[in-house]
């Protein structure tokens, strides 16, 4: 069990249109896990995603799959 606190951060390439995620990358090495939330909402739900899901996610965005963003 870790005490380690999510440390939340946003992508530089997010404006302020009120539609970003952020993300806790540091959470990879002690729980195995990327939590991800919404920005305009930090302290509603979170989703726990496997570093490996976020990471093909992220892949998809990269490469246009999900449409314009």
């Amino acid at each position: 069990m870790t005490t380690e606190s999510p440390r939340w951060f946003k992508s530089s390439y997010s404006g302020n249109g009120g539609q970003c995620i952020e993300v806790a990358a540091n959470l990879v090495g002690s729980l195995g896990v990327v939590p991800v939330r919404d920005s305009k909402n930090p302290g509603g739900p979170v989703l726990n995603t496997s570093a490996a899901s976020f990471a093909s996610f992220v892949a998809g965005i990269k490469a246009g799959k999900f449409g314009a963003v």
